[in-house]
């Protein structure tokens, strides 16, 4: 969900750059999520949502592993922002049934992320 006060829209464009080896880049990645996006306890913490934020769902508070998987294998299969945070790209995409998942890169030096599900017409195209 885009907040209300942002004045520039996100540019969701898959992109990698050149001599990146996307399979050394998954292997040191890792989601840490976010309270931001939780209405229960999880591994994030205790829920703090914020009013524009979208809300995962409840079934995924105990999969920290397995959100970690999906990271991993989304950015082995390009499925990355064509923007760069250092080593890291700025975003990344997986889709689960009918819901795109879009990661955010929050420390650009460990390359954690959080994550969230996005509207259809969020979606980057590719996906």
């Amino acid at each position: 969900m885009r907040a209300p006060t942002r004045r520039r829209s996100l540019v969701r464009e898959i992109g990698v750059p050149p001599g990146v080896d996307l399979a050394a880049v998954a292997r040191r990645v890792s989601y840490v999520g976010s309270p931001e996006h939780k209405d229960t306890p999880s591994f994030a913490g205790q829920p703090k949502p914020r009013a524009d934020a979208s809300i995962c769902d409840a079934n995924l508070a105990g999969k920290q592993i397995e959100i970690t998987k999906w990271l991993k294998n989304a950015i082995q299969e390009g499925r990355v922002s064509a923007y760069w945070e250092g080593e890291f790209p700025r975003y990344v995409w997986h889709k689960v049934a009918e819901v795109v998942y879009q990661a955010r890169l929050v420390n650009r030096e460990l390359g954690q992320y959080k994550g969230f599900p996005l509207n259809d017409d969020e979606w980057p195209h590719g996906i």
